[in-house]
């Protein structure tokens, strides 16, 4: 809310890094676009390399158990065409990924030993997962999905990429095994076999949360601890519930055959049902929150856009601070409504700022801002992040320096792509963080916009 003002000396940052190309013609950059990181493009070269040659050879030799294929082909076809989003830019599909977790630890059914290998569990996987979302694509299905499920389509081949690899690992180490006789002589049927398929589902789980926060670091450049606790966190929730439906659904079918997968299938369908209306819900609920912050805009009182430039900023900052998914979404929330109390005016400040009003004001308007978030119904720390607005940074918390920062920024660009003002931008807000900035919040904003994150400089990767 208030520009930032020459409190101390500091070195101008290093932005753009040395060998990124810093014109083009009308400002853009010169880069063609972002390069897919040498990690994310590993990950993709084995998955494809193992779907090939699963599909290959299933081709070849022909399916085994077509019946015992078919049905959980159909369950993953299922829970792939019906996956939802959840925080943080995630998707899940739990009946799905139950379902080929359990054909991949299928031993038996109805009593009779299979022969299928980790090769055609990887093939069927995958083509059932194609067709999910070929039907999912169609309009009749799109009607039925939450429009906040898009969001996560630009990651789809990340998601798909990380199923593929997790239902091989967890084949590769089950059905050597079983089809060895091994763990019939060594596990009979029983509690601890039961264990034992827990316990490899669970070893899958996390190495598949380690894999999930590898390819978010390497593609987005966030510090990997914080991502990848966020993926634990995530794990602990819906994770373990997959995990147990896959370990159920492949014992009740070795016992009572394929009838069992419809019956052991109706919990992840609950499941499923009440995280799509979660979130559909929060998608309503952001939806009302950003028409709110709207308002000033629409009345005149800052810039076009102001809100959603400083939200998607401000979210890209905190991740680069290692904030949770919590944290992040209440930093939302506060950056969307950060200068709402500026409806309190009577007349508009020019450009939105308010520097050049008395703090008594500032501090004014803060306590107003916090006053309409709290009848939103957002939770109290929203309104505490608004209010602080006014306040010297170490007396804010966390989101609420990063918002001040970001805001200010956004006042200093005026949304503008000219690097020179860009860079002039940052070097102010280098230059107050003796009283008005958190010197760690600002490092942050710099080394985002060097990646070009939330449109950053140009030639930068930004979005």
């Amino acid at each position: 809310m208030t520009a930032p003002r020459d409190d101390s000396a500091a070195r101008p940052p290093r932005w753009p890094p040395a060998g990124r190309p810093r014109h083009g013609r009308h400002g853009q950059g010169t880069s063609r676009g972002p390069r897919t990181p040498a990690v994310v493009g590993a990950a993709y070269a084995a998955t494809t390399l193992l779907t090939a040659v699963a599909i290959g050879w299933t081709a070849w030799t022909g399916v085994a158990e077509p019946a015992t294929a078919a049905a959980f082909g159909a369950l993953v076809t299922v829970g792939e065409a019906t996956r939802i989003p959840l925080p943080g830019d995630r998707e899940a599909a739990p009946l799905a990924t139950a379902g080929a977790l359990a054909y991949a630890l299928l031993g038996e059914t109805d009593g009779s030993r299979t022969s299928h290998g980790v090769l055609q569990v990887v093939a069927v996987v995958v083509v059932a997962a194609a067709l999910g979302r070929f039907a999912r694509a169609l309009p009749c299905a799109r009607r039925a999905v939450p429009r906040a499920a898009d969001a996560g389509d630009a990651r789809s081949p990340d998601h798909a990429a990380r199923r593929v690899l997790a239902v091989a690992f967890a084949a590769t180490c089950f059905q050597p095994l079983h089809n060895s006789g091994l763990l019939v002589r060594f596990l009979d049927p029983g509690p601890l076999y039961a264990l034992f398929l827990f316990a490899l589902l669970a070893l899958t789980a996390l190495c598949d949360a380690v894999l999930a926060a590898v390819l978010a670091t390497a593609r987005t450049g966030h510090p990997f601890t914080p991502v990848l606790r966020d993926e634990l966190r995530a794990l602990a929730t819906i994770g373990s519930a997959v995990c147990a439906g896959g370990v159920v659904m492949a014992l009740a079918v070795g016992v009572a055959g394929l009838w069992a997968l419809p019956v052991f299938s109706l919990p992840l369908l609950l499941t499923q049902a009440s995280f799509r209306r979660h979130a559909a819900i929060r998608a309503t609920y952001r939806q009302t929150i950003a028409s709110l912050a709207r308002a000033t805009e629409v009345a005149g009182y800052t810039p076009a856009g102001h809100a959603r430039r400083v939200t998607a900023l401000s979210r890209e900052v905190g991740r680069e601070l290692g904030m949770a998914q919590r944290e992040l979404l209440l930093l939302e929330y506060a950056a969307l409504m950060h200068d709402i109390g500026q409806l309190s005016l009577v007349d508009p400040v020019p450009g939105g700022a308010t520097e050049p009003l008395a703090s008594g004001e500032q501090r004014r308007i803060a306590l107003l801002g916090g006053v309409v978030v709290r009848q939103t119904g957002v939770p109290a720390e929203v309104a505490v992040i608004v209010e602080s607005q006014a306040d010297p940074y170490r007396e804010q918390p966390l989101a609420g320096r990063i918002v001040r920062a970001v805001n200010a920024y956004e006042d200093l660009t005026g949304g503008s792509a000219a690097l020179e003002r860009r860079l002039a931008a940052v070097e102010r807000l280098r230059l107050s963080t003796a009283r008005d900035y958190d010197p760690a919040v600002v490092r942050a904003l710099t080394r985002v916009l060097a990646r070009g994150g939330a449109g950053g400089p140009p030639g930068g990767n930004g979005r």
